[in-house]
């Protein structure tokens, strides 16, 4: 990147909520409480499917595989916002931004495929039964997953990359609170159609490929489930469905929103309030989403903690 640009030299400037003082300290105080609860949440779920034997299927090494990416993609920028939000520097290295940019794509991604995976095991739970443990193979769970992260991961070297070459010409005041596609666009000082294209067309590849899927498994699913003549066992299939759903629902919803409209579509604070929904509320709602009402979770985690209790 060449000496124009600055950025690199001075790094960026991360405005988030600061022209709401009032604001940032109500937030400081919510994002907190979000951010402990993410962490207690996803942990307890990483930790029940590697202690309990019951949880050792692969429905669970996936939604241990999610909690750890909400873990480790709301740790890329809420601790950052933290601190912004209790003092008066709000700014972030070159690289850092970088980083930060380059992680938040990748885990985002990640998730975006992991899902669509979580939604061809289910299919195969619901609609192929008998065949259930042979189709879903551990080494094929580990296959889905590794893949799914190498996918990400070098789909967010390539936007990453196409991000920073373009032209900022100094500027350096990021209207958000963490480094993201759409804002750091904004920065440039060039015409951007080409590099939004190029962006656009990487992330409908992402989000739509594996949202067809999870279309495609749920069209097939359902069809299997009406067959069923227990009232019990379509209830017990939607319910477990439905958790996968929500999440769906809920993630897909929010990153179309946020990446797949044009940038004079909606006002920066709204953008800002939606990266919030996704980078610390989604994470922290996924594992008790998934365990409300989940008759194996609640088995487990009376066990691992009732332990001693349930020894004497």
């Amino acid at each position: 990147m060449d000496q124009k640009n600055g950025s690199s030299f001075t790094g960026f400037i991360l405005l988030g909520f600061s022209d709401r003082p009032q604001l940032e300290r109500v937030l400081f105080v919510v994002l907190l409480i979000f951010y402990l609860l993410t962490l207690l949440g996803n942990t307890t779920i990483i930790a029940l499917s590697y202690l309990d034997p019951h949880l050792h299927t692969p429905m669970y090494f996936f939604l241990s595989n999610l909690s750890f990416l909400d873990l480790c993609y709301t740790s890329s920028t809420v601790p950052q916002l933290l601190v912004h939000l209790r003092g008066a520097d709000k700014s972030i290295s070159f690289v850092g931004c970088v980083v930060q940019l380059f992680f938040s794509l990748a885990l985002g991604g990640t998730e975006c495929i992991l899902l669509g995976v979580m939604a061809f095991d289910r299919y195969a739970a619901v609609c192929r039964p008998l065949h259930y443990t042979v189709i879903m193979h551990p080494c094929l769970c580990a296959m889905m997953a590794s893949v799914s992260w190498f996918i990400a991961f070098a789909n967010s070297s390539l936007q990453t990359a196409l991000i920073f070459l373009v032209p900022l010409c100094g500027r350096n005041k990021i209207d958000h609170f963490f480094c993201e596609v759409p804002p750091l666009l904004k920065l440039a000082c060039v015409d951007t159609t080409v590099y939004e294209s190029e962006i656009f067309f990487a992330g409908v590849i992402i989000l739509f490929i594996p949202v067809a899927l999870i279309i495609f498994s749920y069209v097939l699913i359902v069809t299997a489930v009406l067959r069923i003549k227990s009232a019990a066992g379509q209830r017990k299939v939607f319910r477990t469905c439905g958790s996968h759903l929500t999440v769906v629902s809920l993630f897909y919803g929010t990153a179309i929103y946020a990446y797949l409209q044009p940038n004079n579509s909606h006002s920066q604070d709204q953008g800002k309030f939606v990266s919030l929904f996704y980078t610390i509320v989604i994470p922290m709602a996924n594992p008790f989403i998934y365990t409300l009402r989940n008759k194996d979770v609640a088995g487990a985690m009376r066990k691992v903690f009732c332990w001693g209790y349930d020894s004497r």
